[in-house]
């Protein structure tokens, strides 16, 4: 499964975004089940990011989240997604 999250930030908080996705996806990059990450800017809207993950399936992704660490580290971040639905087959 695939689990998207998109963001919108201001430019002038660009590169420390970056740096918050980056931590993001090495912790979730520990968790069994994780397959791959990708962070990403918007070409288009330079405002815009996504945090890209992929996973062996929805169970994985779930513990991932529910890890102490990522409660501490990665949720605060994954808060300030765009609300929509994130997760696909």
């Amino acid at each position: 499964m695939i689990a998207i999250a998109r963001f919108q930030v201001q430019l002038k908080d660009a590169l420390d975004f970056r740096s918050e996705l980056e931590s993001v996806k090495a912790v979730l990059g520990e968790a069994a089940g994780f397959k791959s990450a990708t962070v990403g800017q918007n070409l288009d809207d330079p405002t815009l990011w996504v945090l890209t993950t992929e996973w062996e399936n929805v169970g994985s992704y779930r513990r991932a989240l529910s890890s102490t660490r990522a409660k501490l580290e990665a949720i605060p971040v994954l808060a300030r997604a765009i609300d929509e639905p994130g997760a696909y087959e």
